[in-house]
């Protein structure tokens, strides 16, 4: 079972004209658990769009998207933000700290609307990734690397099947980087799934497999051993979408 799986995945969005403008186009891609996959191309040629449907940040005109095995292609919104919480973690070039909160509390903001405290488990997490001692600094007292640190572990806090990076290294000095690319393949030993868009040369050479996306067209997705779509999800127009656990 793949962690996250997209089969025959087109996104259109209204163009300026009469044509829909195709960010993405019957693309099939598939991830195992511990796979790091680079996703690479041109700027403006889906890559972001890529991200943001398997993220379940939007979704595919046509064609399914499986996470963890389960059907999530026409989920409510609120079910994809249910489903996206719970299996789907998220590494920003910018990092998107908050300045004014510690690193424990940016690691256990996703949490913050859940019952019981999550800060023992930040704690932790900032502990695995060497900043024991930067616990309770805030964002403008750490370095850039220190800061992709606290945002790799925050996207860790609620133990994600996937992890998706959008230009994880696009802020970072070669050494930095390639310290961050280390991180993530700690992560991938766990069976976390990382999939990472980029323009860095160097995380395609810590990837296990390199794809291309040009003008909404994927290159490199390798679903060939993908279970069939009939026999993963059978007939969709006559059963509701299941959410995440209902197998």
């Amino acid at each position: 079972m793949y962690s996250v799986e997209l089969r025959g995945a087109t996104k259109r969005y209204p163009g300026g004209g009469t044509e829909p403008v195709v960010a993405l186009d019957d693309v099939n891609f598939a991830v195992e658990p511990g796979e790091f996959v680079a996703v690479v191309g041109p700027s403006g040629s889906g890559k972001s769009t890529l991200l943001n449907v398997l993220g379940l940040l939007d979704d595919p005109t046509e064609g399914w998207r499986l996470l963890n095995g389960t059907d999530v292609t026409e989920l409510s919104v609120a079910e994809r933000t249910t489903a996206r919480k719970g299996s789907i973690g998220f590494v920003f070039q910018d990092f998107h700290l908050l300045p004014a909160l510690t690193a424990v509390e940016n690691v256990a903001l996703p949490t913050a609307f859940d019952s019981g405290d999550a800060s023992d488990r930040a704690v932790d997490l900032l502990r695995r990734f060497g900043l024991g001692d930067r616990l309770d600094h805030e964002p403008s007292e750490l370095s850039g690397g220190q800061k992709q640190r606290v945002a790799i572990a925050r996207s860790l806090i609620n133990d994600p099947a996937v992890l998706l990076a959008d230009e994880p290294t696009g802020n970072l000095d070669t050494d930095t980087g390639e310290s961050i690319l280390a991180e993530f393949g700690r992560v991938k030993e766990e069976g976390v799934a990382v999939i990472a868009v980029t323009h860095d040369p160097l995380v395609e050479e810590y990837a296990d497999r390199v794809v291309e996306l040009t003008d909404g067209v994927l290159v490199g997705g390798d679903v060939d051993e993908a279970t069939s779509v009939d026999d993963t999800l059978g007939d969709r127009d006559s059963e509701s979408p299941l959410t995440p656990g209902e197998q």
